[in-house]
């Protein structure tokens, strides 16, 4: 059996090529040439049509919106960080920079479609990647991409679609499948970057080799380490103005916190290997590792106002925080996260129309927290000044049998293909506490002094535990061509979980070739994404600075399980559920131009969110010291409209090739009922319609010619709103658009040496600044969906051999 055909096989298995336009693959992809005339499939190894179509966004043939996202897209991108590859690629993707958010500052949450980040499914060569063990806002639990090597990856596949009836849980907004490199030759690459303003600056180094084994197969392996800098946007804090001229004697740093991007180090590495065992049977296996270290500050205690820290109390007569911080103190943030992910397994055929495939797969993700240059006032003076705050590690193991068959039916022409399987999926969630230093309530609490460590207490023995969910699943997925203008296709999956029962999900798929070169498309599908163990199970406590009162706040998130909780109207999770419709229209041509047009919209009930805070009930214990409280809970039903246009036109110009590409989405959402839309919890209700911009988008130009080659990029956000966070009486400012221009110009010395020098954000433009939070030093909101550091200049030397 051919290598190619072998592919092929594994690809139907594993539902790439499917009914629904799941991650389509070039089996029935054609592209076409300057001439019109469609172009012979390559390899179905490598999934897609490359041909003189190679920048075109859309796969014409698809039945669903599928971005195609080749290694020189990815290279245009000046940084390591998979997600702000994606945020400036594709438009309907935007993260967050979140600094002094906590351990969102290290795992930021990236959204598709303005969805919560984890109704975002994540593959790795078409197979699930693992979520991260941090539990970020309102409670999202998704896929870290920031733990993918982007030097490894060789080709991206988005698809804009709900495709849960293929895949399972989160596959709700979409799905971002990465393909992992598997070519001959080897590829060095050393890159470093800075701000205009002089920090920020990154230093980034890539590996990558692989070889073809005989006719057995390859073997490609990378690695590849970033260190960045802290950026700092920050103002000195008005009531560290105020001290100072209290305080004369004392010499205060300005400024006393820092608001900007951590100082961060980072390693990854990796592995991709396919051999033939036979004729009919592949082995194939990959794994990728990362380690990273990063710090970052947090609010400032004010020695004049901090009183539940700065008391001197009896019971410690001789102790005084003044003598070990006599000019406040900002305590220090770390975060040290490893990350595992490895797949094997087996694929063949038992007849020419009947393959399969059987495969595992173990991820995990580990994030130890620590906090340095801190106190737990209530130990006094034998309070340590840092903590190890404990540990979160998310564990994931995936067993799949997957077949395809193709089945002749007399009345087609072409062959009906039938994908069906299994799957088995365990989830283990599991919390270390910290040191009982970092949570300890001691005695100093009695006068007034604040226990834990402060900033961020340190995970409590009551806190600690492990907690499993198991599922199975089993799923059918079949694709019908009706003569040569029509395809159908339909898929169902049924799905049953440990936690709280079975669910079933269909999709309904056509494609309509109004003439050769136009065709519409469209899909109406239903998805669910299940509660985690993490967001069944456990409980976090954070630490924030009112920007009224500038006192510290203490909120802690309970689970739906706890009696405190229950008491206050928790219920039990339940899984959220959508419904997904999408019309498209795609076209080419033979002047090189290529587009698509989709529309869509998507009903979400029961979406998990964090309930309103609530007061500690007179007379219930709170040795915490907790404000207020909330819980994790099935909040409420939103509905998201939107349209998706891509446009791509290629053609000679003068002795090179120019490439012009537009991407442009509009996302609306509104909450349809539940608790947000009261006035109890307002900010909920903002945060969901108006926290991002319902226009991106993004219009990028490229020119080749001879040894030289031409980039320029305009990103465009709208109007989006911020809150502050305040534990109560919430503020909101509006930001208005913001237009960036990124250009880059590349040379090729020879055949192995090229160099690449650009600057991101060319005018060095800024948003407005956050008025409402300029109490607390921040000058630009934490929160933007874009980078708020200005100017980012770098260069990038490329060897290959």
């Amino acid at each position: 059996m051919h290598r190619s055909k072998l592919s092929r096989s594994i690809l139907l298995a594993l539902g790439l090529v499917s009914a629904g336009g799941a991650i389509a693959a070039d089996a029935g992809t054609a592209d076409t040439s300057s001439s019109g005339n469609a172009a012979a499939p390559t390899q179905l190894d490598a999934m897609l049509v490359t041909g003189t179509r190679a920048s075109n966004r859309t796969q014409f043939e698809t039945l669903a919106p599928v971005d195609v996202f080749t290694k020189q897209d990815i290279q245009s991108v000046d940084s390591t960080d998979l997600k702000d590859v994606l945020a400036q690629l594709v438009p309907s993707f935007v993260v967050q920079r979140l600094p002094m958010a906590d351990g969102q500052v290290f795992v930021r949450p990236a959204t598709l479609r303005g969805l919560s980040p984890d109704q975002t499914l994540v593959l790795v060569n078409g197979r699930r990647f693992h979520r991260s063990a941090l539990l970020g806002n309102r409670g999202a639990q998704a896929a870290d991409l920031a733990q993918i090597p982007t030097s490894a990856i060789k080709r991206i596949e988005v698809l804009r679609d709900g495709a849960s009836a293929q895949y399972g849980s989160d596959a709700i907004a979409g799905v971002i499948n990465i393909i992992l490199e598997d070519s001959p030759g080897t590829e060095i690459t050393a890159g470093y970057s800075q701000y205009a303003q002089g920090d920020g600056a990154s230093r980034d180094f890539s590996a990558r080799t692989g070889w073809a084994l005989g006719d057995y197969g390859s073997l490609a392996l990378f690695a590849e380490s970033s260190n960045s800098d802290a950026t700092s946007r920050t103002r000195q804090r008005p009531d560290a103005i105020a001290f100072q001229a209290a305080h004369p004697e004392l010499d205060v740093p300005n400024p006393v916190q820092r608001w900007g991007q951590p100082e961060l180090e980072s390693r990854r590495m990796g592995f991709n290997l396919k051999a033939n065992a036979s004729d009919t049977l592949e082995l194939y296996a990959f794994g990728l590792y990362s380690h990273s270290e990063g710090v970052s500050d947090f609010n400032w205690r004010n020695p004049d106002t901090t009183t539940g820290a700065y008391r001197t109390t009896s019971i410690f007569p001789a102790w005084n925080l003044r003598s070990l911080y006599p000019v406040g103190f900002s305590p220090q943030y770390g975060n040290t996260q490893n990350d595992l992910q490895l797949v094997a397994g087996l694929r063949g055929e038992i007849t020419p129309k009947l393959r399969w495939d059987l495969s595992a797969s173990y991820g995990r993700n580990a994030i130890d927290y620590s906090l340095d240059n801190s106190i737990n006032a209530s130990l006094g003076p034998d309070s340590p000044t840092s903590f190890d705050l404990g540990r979160l590690t998310q564990t994931e193991k995936n067993a799949n049998a997957d077949f395809n068959y193709e089945w002749d039916v007399a009345a087609l022409s072409k062959p009906v293909n039938v994908a069906f399987g299994a799957e088995f999926r365990q989830e283990t969630y599991q919390v270390r506490a910290g040191d009982p230093a970092s949570y300890a309530v001691g005695r100093g609490a009695a006068a007034g002094l604040e226990a834990n460590s402060n900033g961020a207490p340190g995970f409590s023995a009551s806190q600690a535990g492990q907690w499993s969910q198991r599922s199975k699943a089993a799923y059918v997925d079949m694709e019908v061509p009706l003569g040569e203008r029509w395809s159908i296709g339909a898929a169902g999956r049924y799905e049953d979980f440990s936690s709280f029962g079975s669910t079933v999900d269909g999709k309904l798929s056509a494609r309509f070739a109004i003439t050769p070169d136009v065709a519409l498309r469209g899909t109406f599908s239903t998805g669910f994404r299940a509660p985690t163990p993490a967001q069944l199970n456990t409980t976090s406590t954070t630490q924030g600075l009112d920007t009224r009162t500038l006192q510290i706040f203490t909120s802690g998130r309970l689970s739906p399980t706890d009696p405190l909780a229950q008491l206050l109207g928790a219920k039990p999770l339940t899984p959220e559920e959508s419904r997904t419709a999408s019309l498209g229209l795609t076209w080419r041509t033979d002047m090189g131009l290529s587009g698509s047009v989709d529309v869509y919209r998507i009903t979400l009930s029961d979406r998990f969110s964090q309930s309103a805070s609530f007061a500690i009930p007179a007379g219930t214990p709170n040795p915490l010291g907790y404000t207020s409280v909330n819980y994790f809970t099935n909040d409420f039903d939103t509905t998201t409209t939107g349209v998706d246009v891509v446009g791509n036109y290629l053609r000679d110009l003068g002795a090179g090739r120019m490439t012009l590409t537009l991407a442009y989405n509009y996302n609306q959402t509104r909450v349809d009922n539940g608790s947000t839309s009261v006035a109890t919890n307002e900010t909920q209700r903002v945060l969901f319609e108006d926290r991002l911009p319902e226009h991106k988008g993004s219009f990028t130009g490229s020119w080749d010619v001879g040894a030289w080659s031409l980039m320029a990029r305009v990103r465009y956000y709208g109007k989006w709103t911020d809150s502050t966070g305040n534990a109560t009486g919430d503020i909101y400012q509006q930001f208005g658009a913001m237009t960036f221009l990124d250009l880059a110009v590349g040379y090729r010395i020879n055949e192995h040496h090229s160099l690449r020098v650009g600057a991101d954000n060319v005018f060095d433009r800024y948003p407005d600044e956050a008025t409402f939070q300029a109490s607390r030093g921040l000058i630009y909101s934490r929160n933007a969906p874009y980078d708020t550091d200005g100017a980012n200049v770098y260069a990038q030397y490329r060897l290959t051999f």
